[in-house]
């Protein structure tokens, strides 16, 4: 009897939903097999406090950008109720007076705001954002780029390795000296060049160290930056980050909502137990409970560790492809913290619990590089940091289905406690350090600890336990230069396809995760999509 599916695809995360929704576009027969009570994943929207069920928070990411318009318009995202408010600025306050806005795309304002803190600085600014977009007409194609398999003699691999080459002949040698520069640098290092104040400093160091294992002199973390920096592929907006209206949880319904049109089909509650594969090729999946479920193609959006070796067995798989993902590096020292509030801030710098411009965009606790820095050696040396480095934003300066008239919601993306916390909950810990970080904000905003209603206190362990999220990373593996490209998530494994037939990879540990964007499900999807065109059940020997 004939399989009832044509495709199988592991993981409901916004990934797999992706993924469900072009391979039901093209026409295959697909079910999602999704293990929690819910689909979205790491974007999910949630009422955390039972006592409280009116407030709702974006539990783990928080903002949007990088989802190429390309899969919004074949998916039709905006008819399914996706909207994105763009962000304010950058915002830091300071403990010894003072504050800084940064635009992303008012010059003269950046130039006033910076100006307070160096003159010298202000007028770099202008140098800097056009550097950064110069590096975006680089760095932004090539997000949607397959990766070659660079060393392969094999006709259609060079070809693919040609291709690229032929694509990026016009880069001159400044253009590649700066895109090198960029791998291998610290953000440090790499602002050290360009500005002198430290105010400065710490306000453009952030997105060089947003969920990874590395501090602002780790090299590498300029490239982090770049990657958080790019902002919308394809429209011509750099860094253009937003706030989606119902949370990040609504972006994941309106992908499963276009997955559904299509014609996937959406299992809840169905944890995939392991990989069937037959022939040297892969033939369905084994869930829990003992059922089987049938297809010949199958997308495995899953932490690598999971779908490789837990899943699918190293008894199948390449003995260097086994090593390789044994020695992924998957560290975070994440906590997410997230709170209902009776009102907003009153900065000291910029006093007054109205609404203002400056809580708009993201609301910083990261006042100078070395601040940062100290923050991650604390975590390094075994201790969850004293004073932690924060990401905060206020969703409801736009978004107000998401609390009561007059309240506020508040995000807190925060760093760092040590790696080896998702072993353990450490629950007590986590909540003295919550309350060291919201006293942080209470020494720039002294209304601040007094106004919080609720809080929500998301570590390590729980990320890898509830939701995958091994070692609570949330790009599924840590952004360093031997992760990246061509390397991501194993040499010559890096096109969406495995080492085993018929089974394709599109989690964020591809090619350009992190994020929620969509591209490993969408590039995963095309690969199976083309093989299947081809006569083809993805091409290993």
């Amino acid at each position: 009897m004939a399989a009832p599916y044509d495709a199988i695809v592991i993981g409901g995360g916004h990934n797999g939903l992706v993924a469900a929704a072009y391979l039901a576009r093209a026409g295959a027969r697909t079910v999602v097999l999704e293990a929690r009570h819910k689909a979205g994943g790491a974007a999910t929207t949630d009422s955390p406090w039972p006592d409280a069920p009116e407030f709702k928070v974006t539990r783990l990411s928080y903002v949007m950008s990088l989802m190429p318009p390309t899969i919004i318009r074949d998916l039709r995202l905006a008819s399914h109720g996706y909207k994105v408010y763009p962000m304010g600025p950058y915002y830091q306050a300071f403990p010894e007076g003072g504050s800084i806005r940064l635009y992303a795309d008012d010059a003269r304002r950046n130039h006033e705001s910076v100006a307070r803190w160096s003159k010298r600085d202000a007028d770099a600014m202008p140098r800097w954002d056009a550097w950064l977009a110069g590096l975006a007409d680089v760095l932004g194609p090539l997000l949607l780029t397959v990766p070659p398999r660079l060393g392969s003699r094999r006709p259609r691999d060079l070809a693919g390795t040609l291709r690229l080459a032929w694509r990026h002949r016009g880069l001159d040698v400044r253009t590649i000296a700066d895109v090198t520069r960029l791998m291998t640098m610290s953000i440090a290092d790499l602002l050290d060049d360009w500005f002198e104040s430290p105010q400065v400093k710490g306000a453009l160091a952030v997105n060089g160290v947003i969920g990874t294992w590395a501090g602002p002199f780790s090299p590498g973390t300029a490239y982090v930056m770049a990657h958080h920096s790019i902002g919308d592929v394809g429209d011509g907006h750099l860094g253009n980050w937003g706030f989606p209206e119902g949370g990040m949880g609504a972006v994941a319904a309106a992908i499963e909502a276009a997955a559904r049109g299509f014609g996937a089909q959406i299992r809840l509650g169905a944890r995939v137990a392991r990989v069937l594969v037959e022939g040297g090729r892969a033939a369905g999946v084994t869930l829990d409970g003992g059922e089987e479920i049938r297809a010949r193609t199958i997308v495995s959006t899953l932490h690598p560790r999971t779908a490789f070796l837990d899943q699918v067995g190293e008894e199948h798989l390449p003995a260097d492809f086994v090593r390789d993902i044994r020695n992924w590096k998957t560290r975070s020292g994440v906590v997410k913290i997230n709170l209902a509030l009776a009102e907003l801030p009153s900065f000291t710098a910029d006093p007054g619990t109205e609404l203002q411009e400056h809580h708009t965009g993201s609301v910083e606790m990261a006042p100078s590089v070395e601040f940062i820095e100290r923050a991650f050696q604390d975590a390094r040396e075994g201790r969850p940091a004293l004073r932690p480095f924060s990401d905060g934003v206020i969703p409801t300066s736009f978004d107000r289905t998401l609390s009561p008239e007059g309240t506020h919601i508040m995000s807190l993306f925060t760093q760092w406690v040590p790696s080896d916390w998702n072993r353990e909950p450490h629950a007590a810990e986590l909540e003295a350090y919550a309350d060291r970080m919201i006293g942080l904000y209470d020494e720039v905003a002294p209304n601040f600890k007094a106004s919080v209603l609720h809080r929500d206190i998301v570590g390590p362990y729980q990320m890898e336990h509830e939701y995958g999220l091994i070692g609570g990373n949330i790009f599924h593996g840590e952004l360093s230069l031997e992760q990246l490209f061509h390397m991501r998530p194993a040499p010559g494994y890096a096109d969406y396809r495995t080492p085993v037939p018929g089974l394709y990879y599109g989690s964020s540990a591809t090619h350009a995760g992190g994020g929620v964007c969509g591209i490993p499900g969408w590039q995963a999807a095309r690969a199976a999509i083309a093989d299947r065109k081809a006569g083809r059940r993805g091409r290993r020997a």
